[in-house]
């Protein structure tokens, strides 16, 4: 069980409904009988403890909140630099809790499989030897999968993954860093290689049930080339996918970024 959000959210329902609850079945009644008033009275003739009113009032918005966030989307904000240029710190993202299945909350139990993961996917999971921080990279290497990097090629399975140039990047941060398209077979995507950073060489296979991620910024992103710090990912650690950017604030400028706003993220 980890106590995240989700996990205090869960608990505040939980207690709102069951203040509420008790005190129409046991308390209300009493109150009623002992002001001589029958059950059809209006409640403005008897006023409820305040702790029942704000139960009464915040329990069905909590419950839907939770039941949204844990079966529908969750929101998340990106708070690093490691999947540039694709996601910018200071986006919004919602991900989508249901592609890999329907999962019981707080537990994380699969009950209903509804897709797997695909190579190429972005995904939000959490970091295996602390369940609580959530990381967000791009799904790399799937169960069996021998994977190679060298000098900032990929290679899976041996073959080595096509990049074609795609230019420079440059913003308030980033100064001519070079680009290219990434071809997974799957899905083409951009990733970046950044000046200053040594290449992260890696070679391992991934396990049976886990999954190795890296970040599109390729040379400065804390990954599954880590084994120490990331390693490969266990299925149960997936929270969802990334469909689309919602917002954007960026602190330096102390103001968002509408043009990133409904971005899909492929």
């Amino acid at each position: 069980m980890i106590l995240d959000f989700s996990f205090w959210l869960f608990a505040l329902s939980a207690l709102s409904g069951i203040i509420w609850l008790i005190d129409s079945w046991f308390f209300k009644p009493a109150r009623l009988r002992q002001q001589g008033l029958g059950t059809s009275a209006s409640p403005a003739a008897l006023p409820e403890p305040i702790i029942v009113e704000y139960a009464r009032s915040f329990f069905p918005v909590l419950l839907i909140v939770f039941l949204l966030r844990s079966f529908l989307f969750e929101p998340f904000r990106i708070p690093s630099a490691s999947m540039m240029p694709g996601l910018q710190a200071g986006d919004f993202i919602f991900v989508s809790k249901y592609s890999y299945g329907i999962r019981l909350p707080i537990i994380n139990r699969t009950i209903i499989e509804t897709g797997k993961p695909q190579r190429g996917d972005v995904i939000v999971f959490r970091l295996p030897h602390n369940p609580s921080v959530n990381y967000i990279k791009r799904l790399i290497g799937l169960p069996g999968d021998h994977i190679q990097v060298f000098n900032d090629q990929l290679f899976i399975n041996g073959v080595s993954m096509a990049q074609q140039p795609a230019g420079l990047y440059s913003d308030e941060h980033y100064d001519s860093e070079r680009l290219a398209i990434e071809d997974l077979g799957t899905v083409k995507h951009l990733v970046m290689f950044q000046t200053g950073y040594p290449p992260k060489d890696f070679d391992g296979v991934v396990p049976a049930g886990r999954y190795l991620f890296m970040g599109d910024n390729r040379d400065n992103s804390q990954d599954g080339r880590y084994q120490n710090e990331v390693g490969y990912v266990p299925d149960e650690n997936l929270v969802g996918r990334a469909q689309l950017i919602w917002f954007n604030y960026v602190p330096w400028l102390n103001m968002p970024k509408f043009s990133r706003v409904g971005t899909r993220i492929h």
